[in-house]
């Protein structure tokens, strides 16, 4: 407890924050010198590394992300197992930045999501809205020697909100300004959108999924092509836009109508509901159907945009992250949907790459949480109120 105390009195801190996403490419580790917190927050970022999960390692954790796939055994030694490999990632970044780990002064763990059910069920008389991040900071935390702060959704989630998106605190203390009104859109395994009018406060902030991201490209990439990933986009321009299966997945995406709050992931977004779209559509060309996976993700962006975000304000700049800001088609076609008003551009710049903006985000959210600062948005996350996040394992 004294450590604990110490630690939130110290105005300058050494953090890292880890982050694995729904598209299980692996842990991302962001070292940050952070200053101060809540709007007074400055930081640094002084390294980031991606360090890639082993192929069968990815095939078990998605295995176990599905619905009547998974086994409690393999979840129970995942959660340890993740948490070890997290602790390994620190050691590792600190070591290729030339530091020991025991200069490191907090960890932020988002963990590996591998279950997500925002929408509330009765149970018992009860309502239950549920979330499974795996990878236990209690061992990252006993490994390192470093206080951690993980489970971040969990508490969101107990006052009656979706535990996501949460990155919308983040960009509010990074990017608002008072003079753009500005979107800042994440594509990773699922797309989500935060609006920033100019000179907007927190309570003003609206975030939510707009549906997928590169998870079913990857999906399809995989299956097809026997590749991770669609490299800069390169499949989808080979390809053409398939407007029947087009069509197809704009009627059976029920979540795009959906209203916010409302997030996402795997359990919607995944094999049963691709083999439902291409069910019954002959002579699909392999990058045709790339290119139209694709191209709806744009669409989906925009859409919810048009549907829910233009009547509060009109955007002249988004800027985007994620896996999928990498991936030229989904820009190039972004920028078509939005048109020359709107400004299309990755965030890489001084502050962070497009890569690690998740993994700063929790190291800046851990350290909102030792500073006993509410880090959720009740107006995003449709909590009863705002709160302080995580756990705090010592």
């Amino acid at each position: 407890m004294r450590k604990l105390i110490k630690l939130s009195k110290k105005r300058k801190k050494l953090v890292i924050g880890l982050m694995s996403g729904t598209s299980l490419d692996g842990i991302d580790a962001s070292l940050v010198e952070i200053e101060n917190s809540g709007v007074r927050t400055k930081f640094k970022e002084l390294y980031f590394k991606s360090y890639p999960y082993p192929q069968k390692l990815r095939d078990i954790i998605l295995e176990n992300s599905l619905q009547d796939r998974g086994t409690v055994n393999q979840i129970c030694e995942l959660n340890m197992l993740i948490g070890k490999l997290y602790a390994k990632a620190v050691e590792n970044i600190c070591r290729e930045y030339g530091i020991e780990v025991s200069d490191i002064d907090l960890i932020g763990s988002h963990g590996q999501t591998i279950h997500h059910l925002p929408k509330a069920k009765r149970m018992f008389g009860s309502e239950v809205r549920a979330t499974l991040q795996i990878g236990d900071p209690s061992v990252i935390s006993k490994l390192t020697g470093v206080i951690t702060v993980g489970d971040f959704r969990t508490g969101d989630m107990a006052l009656g909100g979706q535990g996501a998106p949460l990155v919308p605190y983040f960009d509010y203390i990074t990017f608002r300004s008072n003079r753009t009104n500005r979107a800042l859109l994440n594509i990773g395994g699922i797309s989500n959108i935060t609006l920033l009018k100019k000179k907007c406060k927190l309570e003003d902030v609206i975030a939510f999924d707009t549906g997928p991201g590169n998870m079913m490209i990857d999906y399809l990439m995989k299956k097809l092509f026997r590749r991770k990933f669609d490299k800069d986009g390169k499949t989808a321009f080979r390809g053409d836009v398939n407007r029947k299966l087009f069509d197809k997945l704009i009627r059976l995406d029920k979540f795009l109508d959906a209203e916010p709050p409302k997030s996402t992931g795997r359990e919607y977004y995944n094999q049963k509901f691709i083999d439902k779209v291409l069910n019954g559509i002959a002579d699909l060309k392999k990058v045709d159907i790339i290119r139209t996976f694709s191209e709806f993700t744009s669409y989906a962006i925009f859409y919810n945009y048009q549907k829910f975000l233009r009547q509060e304000c009109e955007i002249t700049e988004m800027l985007v992250s994620g896996g999928g800001a990498n991936n030229k088609y989904l820009i190039t076609s972004l920028q078509h949907y939005f048109g020359n008003r709107v400004r299309v551009k990755t965030v890489d710049g001084k502050l962070m790459s497009s890569d690690s903006k998740e993994a700063l985000c929790f190291a800046i959210l851990a350290n909102e949480t030792i500073s006993g600062n509410a880090a959720n948005i009740p107006r995003v996350t449709g909590a009863s109120a705002a709160t302080v996040l995580g756990k705090i394992c010592p």
